[in-house]
């Protein structure tokens, strides 16, 4: 019992340093900040990020970031930068170079190169009073009072602070660029996340059989149409053609436990008036929405007052959007 109150009490305090540290980096926001994200809007080429060991780790991340929110970007490890990969950086690129104390070997080799190759350098640097910050253009100051280590030794709450400030560097980026969500879906086209930002209903609606009854029709003609078309439902219309109902697997089974009579019994009599519809032109993740809200498993897809379709909960299924 002892021990599992330890393991809560480190886990709260890493995540209590890390937290404070994040809180403090919104005072180093400052005009050098600024004006780093203004020479990237204007750079021709594309934005290196590199850096070594666990700050290599954070610079992939970073790139990853820049990347998906439009911001064309490279990462290069700082020990293959000095073994011929600097040629992969161009004097019209802005490199951003990552690293805690901005004074190991690897960066006091790496820097003075970069600095040759003549492209505008930024240092993400936990230490302002560095080689690295002396050395750069522009200084994005992550400073830390100490990592969340008990020896301060493993890199943690340094990490935490440089890849808060990489995504707010790629947040203001997206903002100044006015990025949209249409715009994230086209670099996002597969996966979940992607087709919750470009699949329409429209598209899944026409995969699907239409079933449709008239509000005459019998109760054998409903059943067989919820029963071919395998939706689990029917939309009912009247002699215009215009959507009145919807009777659902679940309208019937209520239907056979209030009455045993079903002589006569048409679509009109059992239909739920009103049925939920939505759009072709709505992304599919606002039928789930829907779906969820009203607790039910389906809804009829229209085109202005045409009905087009059915979506189906299952329709969502196969495609990942739940």
């Amino acid at each position: 019992m002892k021990l599992r109150k330890n393991i809560k009490s480190t886990a709260k305090n890493v995540l209590q340093i890390e937290a404070d540290a994040l809180r403090s980096l919104i005072d180093l926001i400052d005009d050098d900040f600024v004006a780093c994200v203004e020479h990237i809007l204007l750079c021709k080429g594309r934005v290196v990020v590199t850096g070594i060991g666990k700050s290599a780790i954070i610079a992939n991340k970073i790139v990853a970031t820049l990347n998906s929110t439009g911001t064309p970007s490279l990462f290069l490890h700082a020990a293959d930068a000095i073994h011929g990969d600097l040629g992969m950086i161009r004097k019209e690129d802005f490199v951003i170079c990552i690293s805690k104390s901005g004074n190991t070997p690897e960066i006091k080799v790496l820097v003075p190169l970069l600095k040759h190759l003549g492209s505008k350098l930024a240092a993400l640097v936990s230490q302002r009073e560095s080689f690295l910050a002396e050395q750069a253009d522009f200084v994005l100051h992550a400073g830390i009072t100490a990592e969340a280590c008990p020896n301060n030794l493993a890199p943690t709450t340094s990490t935490t602070v440089h890849m808060a400030m990489g995504d707010a560097l790629a947040i203001c980026l997206l903002e100044c660029k006015g990025f949209t969500a249409s715009d994230f879906a086209r670099f996002h086209p597969g996966g979940s996340l992607g087709k919750q930002l470009y699949l329409k209903v429209g598209d899944l609606a026409q995969k699907n059989a239409l079933p449709v009854v008239r509000e005459d029709s019998p109760l054998t003609e409903v059943i067989m149409e919820i029963s071919g078309k395998r939706l689990g439902a029917t939309a009912v219309v009247n002699h215009s053609g215009e959507l009145t109902g919807i009777v659902t697997d679940g309208d019937l089974r209520r239907m056979l436990e209030q009455r045993t009579d079903l002589t006569g019994v048409v679509a009109k009599e059992i239909m739920s008036s009103k049925p939920k519809c939505i759009s072709v032109e709505d992304y599919a993740v606002r039928a789930l929405n829907l779906m969820k809200t009203y607790n039910i498993t389906q809804l009829v897809a229209t085109r202005g007052k045409e009905i087009v379709g059915f979506v189906h909960i299952h329709d969502l299924m196969k495609e990942g959007i739940v």
